[in-house]
């Protein structure tokens, strides 16, 4: 369940257990009634899997985020 914000299916994700992150990396698959999405918004389920990580646990968060890249300036 989504609660706040929208998820993205180029977002990146960290796994949060007993307040501790145990996992960051990018979302596999982002899903919904069986169909792959693009997003997901706020009060919505959907299916995530993560790249490389499986150990997924009732009771987990999943934060995700979006990475930008800003140019320095002089």
């Amino acid at each position: 369940m989504v609660r706040e914000g929208k998820v993205k299916r180029t977002d990146r994700a960290r796994l949060i257990r007993d307040g501790i992150v145990i996992h960051t990396g990018s979302l596999a698959a982002l899903k919904r009634f069986k169909e792959d999405v693009k997003e997901v918004t706020t009060n919505f389920e959907c299916g995530i899997s993560l790249v490389n990580y499986n150990d997924l646990r009732e009771g987990d968060i999943l934060e995700t985020f979006a990475e930008v890249e800003i140019k320095a300036k002089l």
